[in-house]
């Protein structure tokens, strides 16, 4: 077996194993495995009500489509077939790393570690944009595969880790005692916000992908439910939420036109 190989090989195993260790573990965060769910852990402070910045508790359902697509992109990398491919070879370890930072994420909220699990969550974002810039250089249109389980699935991680980022800060802050973060007015909570947006925003036009801009929209569009119809009531939240999901599914949308128009050019010419 030539280095290259075993080199494929090696990237191959860490991947289903760091996936089979962050679907584990998510198990164990929802509660089905004995842990406790994450809007009970760390002294309720991931709760809906815990924050002006959390999202009504069906935000979260987001995750079981990323876990899937996670477990769907391990299985079939796995394949003999797939060891060599460019795409797993360029996006294959961030798959493994933000697993890895995922299950790490949990066992931090577990264990009430709200600082750490700040400072994992930062990490896991920096890993996931670093990821989509490596898989946006791919300008050829993919496979279905590569569509659903690389573009789809990565793309879903980033937009809602993008949203669970700020609202990570704002358990954080309300922790540790720092005003304006669980109760009206709350415009440090706003400013926050609106930084999240920028970066979103960001991401819609470089990458003109759907997946990002659903993920973020959807992550938003529930911070405002939750603060029209949930404890704390914050109206301005809400509009900015609502905004700014808005804006980033706009920018996305016509930047995915402007991406295929540039490669219909290309293949024109």
């Amino acid at each position: 077996m030539s280095e290259t190989m075993r080199s494929d090989r090696i990237r191959q195993v860490i991947v289903a194993v760091t996936v089979l260790a962050a679907v584990v573990l998510a198990f164990v965060g929802s509660g089905v495995l004995g842990g406790t769910p994450i809007k009970d852990a760390a002294g309720g402070a991931f709760a809906s009500d815990a924050t002006v910045l959390a999202p009504a508790g069906a935000a979260f359902g987001i995750w079981s489509v990323i876990y899937i697509g996670l477990f769907g992109y391990a299985v079939w990398q796995s394949f003999p077939s797939q060891a060599a491919k460019a795409t797993h070879r360029s996006v294959g370890y961030g798959v493994a790393a933000s697993s890895l930072l995922n299950a790490v994420w949990i066992g931090c909220v577990q264990a009430s570690r709200i600082a750490e699990s700040m400072v994992i969550i930062v990490v896991l974002l920096v890993v996931l944009l670093a990821t989509f810039a490596r898989l946006r250089r791919r300008d050829r249109r993919g496979t279905i595969a590569e569509i659903v389980l690389v573009d789809g699935v990565i793309g879903l991680y980033l937009g809602w880790v993008t949203v669970a980022t700020v609202a990570n800060l704002a358990a954080w802050l309300t922790s540790i005692g720092v005003d304006g973060w669980a109760e009206a007015p709350a415009w440090p909570a706003i400013v926050a916000l609106c930084g999240v947006g920028l970066l979103a925003l960001a991401t819609a036009w470089s990458g003109g992908r759907w997946a990002p801009a659903v993920a973020t929209y959807w992550g938003l569009a529930w911070i405002a439910v939750e603060r029209w119809t949930g404890t704390p009531v914050e109206p301005a939240v809400a509009w900015t939420a609502i905004i700014l999901a808005v804006a980033v599914l706009g920018v996305s949308v016509w930047s995915f036109f402007r991406r295929i128009r540039r490669a219909d050019d290309r293949r024109a010419k």
